[in-house]
């Protein structure tokens, strides 16, 4: 998603594609710790961009030597394959859409937790289909390119151990993580109706038959009224009365207060309505399984909760008894909890987060606030080891899809996904077969940096280097891109500036002190926190803080001037006065030349992967944050100006007397080299 950053944040047309008049010259397959990627090699017809003049960005122009992304897996799944939906249901992966919000995963201490995140892309092509089968049954049918995440980390379906396929690959040894096998929503019946309808009036309805004088004379009434706060409930139950000759108006039956929802109820007052209700609601002598599960749906819609574990709380020992009763029959195990002070009972689910899931799933309660997974640690372990891995040699239609998280969870076990296939028309790529792992390296970069900046008609403005994907990326040990670059502008004494998160950039400190000496070079990395818990969980893939830290005191020794981005702030988990000052002090004593700080920002993906996150690891900020991003993907400009001072006093401070180092260089060969140059600290980082 890095290719896109500032194209996104201010799109005023952007840039033309950069790949759709580049010459494919070559394909390169990956071997040893690239096995699974193959590289793209093209001949740029440019490689100096022009930034679009709406941008934020402070520069205006950027090189990038690689498009694509390493992470990139090829059109997993057969399309029946059941996806985890954020509302707890699942839907096969062919029938997604971009904006569905599925489950996905995110690292938290010890544990990966269920997370909402939104489809950002969905897609399909014709793949030779594998057969990988789990101890439990499970059946997957997947593309042989696809990961899924092992006991031993990521790995994809097929490969070997030497040669051209080597990469790490699923074998009978491997488990897969994961929930488990999860069953199938079975389709609507009259039982499943009668026994919800069942199980939501006994719960929580009115019904009774009365009479009042009128008159001098006795007259019968008749009532039936279902108050609820959620509308799902509500609405399902009208429905399945209705499926039995049964109408109902609906009304508001309590307004909100500061304290409570409003609630909506359905009701009807006619005779034939409430014996018709009265026959529904009756025990049946030989319930079948399809009359439970609804009745299950229903009580806990109306009387369940699930907070660390599923209630059903009643003061009806005959309903609870009924309740335990179809738990046992449907396959679960539950307890009956000791009376509370105000009579009622509760019946407990007994089983962890593979249980409750495959309870939700089962009966299919309609209250989606009840039934979310959301925030859930994934523990325990489950008949997830893998039996066989069969090839079925027949190409099939096979589906892929991007997600906010990077995965999804895919018939109960974690699946990779591919975060490049957004980019992939911006790229002029096609979203099938024409980017299957596929990185486009423009390996004539360094050759058209030389040509470009020993043109006539370039200025020799200032370029920005990490504005888009890091430089250093993973690539750049392979084919020294970057290397290149900046030894040709170094040449050319032509300024440029580098933002990376990679201690790679150390390898190149020999070029980057040669052209420090000759043109305005400056270095800035990008250090947010040496809070170890804010770092593993905010970007576990970045090298440890203090490795850049010790990066950046490496850089200056050398003559390289470097600064520091403490970037980006998290409000309320990066920004106490300790935590900032730690990173200040850290910097300063490194000898960075400059120390700025970049307040949060969330695009549109990360927004609600961040979010969701936060709603379950630290809900007192949730607030904090819907205000401060009310208004789009940036803070109000009062609290990044705030944030600004705050870093400045610290840094002060911890400077005291210090001074920064003092950098020489020889003149520039051309007066215009040094013209337009930004300083360094004003880099976006366009996360």
């Amino acid at each position: 998603m890095g290719d896109l950053r500032w194209r996104l944040a201010e799109d005023d047309g952007g840039q033309p594609a950069l790949f759709g008049e580049e010459e494919l010259v070559d394909r390169h397959i990956g071997r040893g710790e690239y096995a699974g990627l193959e590289f793209l090699h093209v001949n740029a017809q440019r490689v100096i961009t022009t930034v679009p003049a709406a941008s934020r960005m402070p520069f205006r122009h950027t090189i990038n030597a690689y498009r694509g992304c390493s992470h990139a897996c090829s059109y997993c799944l057969a399309g029946a394959t059941r996806v985890l939906l954020a509302d707890g249901r699942q839907r096969p992966i062919d029938a997604l859409q971009v904006g569905d919000e599925v489950v996905g995963t995110v690292r938290v201490g010890h544990y990966r937790r269920f997370v909402r995140t939104p489809v950002l892309d969905h897609w399909s092509t014709m793949r030779t289909a594998h057969r990988v089968t789990l101890e439990d049954g499970t059946k997957l049918l997947a593309s042989a390119d696809h990961r899924f995440l092992t006991e031993r980390g990521w790995k994809h379906v097929l490969g070997s151990q030497q040669g051209a396929g080597r990469r790490p690959h699923l074998t009978t040894s491997n488990t897969l993580l994961g929930i488990g096998r999860l069953p199938e929503t079975q389709p609507e019946t009259d039982g499943y109706r009668r026994g919800y309808l069942c199980g939501i009036i006994r719960g929580d309805g009115h019904l009774g038959r009365y009479t009042y004088v009128r008159e001098a004379r006795l007259r019968p009434a008749f009532r039936f009224r279902l108050a609820l706060v959620d509308l799902e409930p509500l609405a399902r139950s009208r429905s399945f009365l209705e499926s039995v000759g049964v109408g109902t108006d609906m009304f508001e039956f309590a307004a909100a207060t500061a304290t409570h929802r409003p609630m909506t109820a359905i009701r009807t007052q006619s005779r034939g309505g409430v014996a018709a209700i009265e026959t529904v609601i009756a025990w049946p002598a030989f319930p079948t399984d399809e009359w439970r599960r609804g009745f299950l749906a229903g009580v806990f819609d109306a009387e369940g909760s699930f907070g660390q574990v599923v209630r059903i709380a009643n003061t009806d020992s005959v309903l609870l008894e009924c309740v335990g009763e179809s738990f046992s029959r449907l396959g679960f195990s539950s307890v009956l909890e000791p009376c509370r002070d105000n009579g009622v009972r509760c019946v407990r689910l007994v089983g962890g987060l593979a249980e409750v899931l495959r309870f939700f799933l089962t009966v299919d309660p309609a209250t989606t606030r009840k039934r979310s997974v959301l925030g859930r640690a994934l523990k325990g372990s489950g008949a997830r080891r893998i039996v066989a891995i069969e090839a079925t040699d027949v190409d099939i239609p096979m589906y892929d899809i991007t997600t906010g998280t990077g995965d999804f969870i895919a018939e109960g076990v974690i699946s990779h996904n591919c975060f490049a296939r957004p980019t992939h028309e911006y790229l002029g790529l096609g979203l099938g077969a024409d980017f299957d792992s596929k990185i486009v390296v423009k390996v004539n970069a360094v050759e058209r940096a030389r040509a470009e900046v020993a043109s006539p008609r370039w200025a020799g403005d200032h370029i920005a280097m990490g504005t888009n994907t890091d430089p250093y990326q993973r690539c750049e040990a392979k084919y020294h891109l970057t290397r290149g670059i900046v030894g040709v502008l170094g040449q050319a004494g032509n300024p440029f500036s580098i933002l990376t998160k990679s201690t790679l950039i150390l390898r190149d400190v020999d070029v980057l002190a040669a052209a420090a000496a000759r043109t305005d070079v400056r270095a800035n990395l990008s250090i947010g926190t040496l809070d170890e818990n804010v770092w593993r969980a905010t970007e576990p893939g970045a090298p440890h803080p203090m490795r850049r830290v010790e990066a950046v005191a490496k850089l200056n020794q050398a003559g390289i001037p470097c600064g520091v981005l403490v970037a980006p702030v998290l409000p309320g988990l990066s920004d106490s006065h300790q935590q900032l000052a730690s990173v200040v002090q850290a910097c300063v004593d490194a000898g960075a030349v400059s120390i700025t700080a970049l307040a949060l920002h969330l695009r549109p993906g990360v927004r609600e992967h961040f979010l969701g996150w936060l709603a379950r690891e630290r809900p007192a900020l949730v607030a904090t944050y819907e205000a401060r991003f009310a208004r789009g993907a940036y803070q109000p400009a009062a609290a990044q100006r705030a944030l600004t001072a705050r870093v400045r006093a610290l840094v002060a401070e911890a400077r005291g007397h210090w001074s920064p180092p003092t950098f020489t260089r020889l003149a520039p060969p051309r007066a215009a080299a040094t013209a337009g140059a930004p300083p360094g600290e004003q880099l976006g980082l366009g996360l």
